[in-house]
This record gives C-alpha cells, sequence and structure tokens, in this order.
C-alpha cells in the first residue's frame, strides 16, 4: 500500500500532551457550509479530476473541519508539490483553493472517531494547557482527522489551534 502524504509541521515545543508546530504554507481545497461534516464528496470529487485540467490529485492527510454556529467547513491539503501558480482550479465554484499561511499552531492528540464531545473535550482541555503556560491563543479550533473511515484500529486526530508565539 502506498504512502499518503502528510501535511508538513516542525515541532518547536513539547509540554504535557500539547505540542506547539510551525506550519509552513500549504494548499488547500476547501468546502463551506451550514451543516457540519458536509463536503466530502465535493472535495473529493475534485481532486479526483473535477478541476480545469482534470488532474489527479493524490489524497494527503489531515482532513481539517472547522465546527462553528453558522458555518462549517471541510478542507484538504493539497501535496507538497502544488503552489499557487500550479494548483488546478475546481470546476465547482462552492469550493475555494487558496494558499494557508505559515505560522504556530499549538496542537493535542485525540484516537478513535472523533466525535462532539470529544472535540469539546479535548479542546478545553488544549486551552487550560496553553492558559497554564500562558501562551495566548486565538481563532476557531480545528479538527484533523487523519485515518479514513474504514480503519477501525489506531486512529489519530487532532485538535489546533493558532498561537501566539515568538521563538
Amino acid at each position: 500500500m502506498s504512502q499518503i502524504e502528510t501535511q508538513s509541521f516542525k515541532v518547536i515545543k513539547k509540554f504535557k500532551e500539547v505540542e506547539l508546530r510551525l506550519y509552513p504554507p500549504v494548499m488547500m481545497a476547501e468546502y463551506i457550509s451550514k451543516k457540519p461534516g458536509s463536503g466530502f464528496r465535493k472535495l473529493f470529487e475534485y481532486i479526483s479530476g473535477n478541476n480545469n485540467s482534470n488532474t489527479k490529485i493524490s489524497m494527503t492527510t489531515p482532513v481539517h473541519i472547522k465546527k462553528g454556529t453558522k458555518e462549517n467547513s471541510m478542507a484538504f491539503v493539497l501535496p507538497a508539490k502544488f503552489k499557487p501558480k500550479n494548483s488546478p482550479i475546481p470546476n465547482d465554484n462552492s469550493l475555494e483553493l487558496y494558499q494557508g499561511k505559515s505560522g504556530f499552531f499549538a496542537a493535542i492528540k485525540y484516537s478513535g472517531y472523533t466525535d462532539e464531545s470529544k472535540e469539546e473535550e479535548f479542546t478545553d482541555k488544549l486551552k487550560n494547557i496553553l492558559t497554564e503556560f500562558s501562551i495566548h491563543f486565538s481563532g476557531q479550533p480545528t479538527i484533523l482527522v487523519y485515518n479514513s473511515p474504514y480503519k477501525f484500529f489506531n486512529r489519530r486526530n487532532e485538535i489546533l489551534i493558532s498561537v501566539n508565539y515568538k521563538k
């Protein structure tokens, strides 16, 4: 079985169960809707060739999920070889293609299938640890899902939040 490319980052510091990470810029394809968890099919069609150059794009991990009170999003990370100038444009106008900015983020891992109670529990835990270590965070947390729904054991999920950090 071929290896799936994973979004790169550099671990800057570890404390308790938290990793402080520096993420480089990366190309993303995103679907925004009012319904949580929607968009996978549209994103999958995009990487399967539903784009301006009919290019098949390899699946990567993780899938980025944001849940808000009014909007939710799901985003796929494009392989590292894609940059703003060579990324295929989605044929589906409901998808947005953009380059995510480089930045510092804090992450906490958890296993099993993700659900609302785990997401809330680990978001609270992450925020409490950051507060304890006087690390300022901002923005909406992102749920990172690394595994296919068909993988039943050793699943990996994370909560990621932007932090103000100076080396």
